[in-house]
């Protein structure tokens, strides 16, 4: 298939294209690099250089038309979408609503037209556990009531609302992977470009080993957990990646959409993931203590039953060990340069 990846020279993009690629597939990688790079695009790829809210741009990258590839390489029609270029900062969403409007739902609605304008059946879509909101019981699985606490949270719940009128109207089909917490890098450490200003537990855990940033804030140790501190589910992106690649198959051969969690099924503590690191990093990494963020729950993990069932996928490197190696080598690549 030729698959348009929308988002894809950022982060975990870059690790969706990767495992397309390496599945086979022709991609396309459309991307305005506000928080992509350049230096995470493969040279087999196809890159256009554009954003969400230029509708006819859209539409052309969905045409395939070469004209407007960076480089001039031929390209012919998307055969499917992966969507992955919402904005993703919960709390700025709550201080900025017109912004994530703008972007995420002005932008979702630019895609899925321009989709039909060009006759795309199939999209896959990175949505967020944030669609939950807190918990009412644990692991959180689909059934779970969805209702977000952060701006944010909104948006990518209304984008899998509008996602599923479409379905209905236009019978198109999407799958929606709800993520947990997005971690680690490519276990064959090929993707070279570190996460821009990141605000994720590791990568600030990694920063603080470097000597990028003084010091890691622990906000708050006097959780009901174990050690005191918040316990997550972290899945390691090469999982993420194979999870598009499982939902795209799934979608297209059942002709039928899917929501599903992508989640390792296992809570990491706030310390366990810092005494992991010191470990396998040599590094002291200092930390410092802060009061509890508002909003914070003390515990959230996944179930991913569902994508196991359905889509026969399962985590295979969210391990502690293999999150925190894989991105301390990636950050030794990086500071090596």
């Amino acid at each position: 298939m030729n698959i348009l990846i929308i988002g894809g020279a950022g982060y975990i993009g870059s690790h969706v294209a990767r495992e397309f690629l390496d599945q086979g597939h022709e991609v396309t990688v459309f991307d305005n690099l506000s928080s992509g790079l350049r230096e995470n695009l493969f040279p087999e790829e196809r890159f256009i250089h554009g954003t969400i809210l230029d509708y006819p741009g859209l539409v052309r990258a969905c045409q395939g038309a070469a004209d407007i590839t960076v480089g001039g390489q031929p390209g012919r029609k998307a055969d499917a979408v992966v969507y992955l270029a919402a904005f993703k900062a919960a709390g700025e969403s709550m201080l900025k609503p017109e912004k994530y409007s703008l972007n995420n739902i002005s932008g979702t609605v630019n895609i899925l037209n321009a989709m039909v304008e060009t006759g795309v059946k199939y999209m896959v879509f990175s949505s967020s556990a944030a669609v939950y909101g807190e918990p009412e019981y644990l692991p959180i699985d689909e059934q779970h009531p969805a209702n977000p606490e952060n701006y944010y949270g909104f948006t990518k719940l209304e984008i899998e609302r509008i996602m599923a009128w479409y379905g209905r109207l236009k019978g198109m089909r999407f799958a929606s992977l709800r993520y947990f917490n997005a971690a680690g890098y490519d276990v064959n450490g090929r993707i070279a470009g570190l996460e821009q200003n990141p605000a994720n537990l590791i990568p600030v855990i990694m920063e603080a080993a470097c000597g990028i940033r003084k010091e890691l804030r622990i906000f708050g140790d006097d959780y009901d957990t174990p050690d005191g501190t918040c316990i997550r589910d972290y899945i390691h992106v090469s999982d993420l990646a194979a999870g598009h690649d499982a939902a795209l198959k799934y979608i297209s051969k059942n002709d039928k959409s899917v929501t599903v969690n992508l989640g390792s099924e296992t809570g990491t503590s706030v310390k366990e993931m810092l005494e992991a690191a010191r470990r396998i990093s040599g590094q002291p990494i200092p930390t410092v203590i802060t009061d509890r963020r508002p909003g914070d729950p003390a515990k959230l993990t996944a179930s991913a039953k569902l994508a196991a069932e359905l889509l026969g996928w399962k985590a295979r490197y969210s391990d502690i060990d293999t999150l925190i190696r894989t991105t301390w080598d990636a950050y030794q690549r990086r500071l090596k340069k």
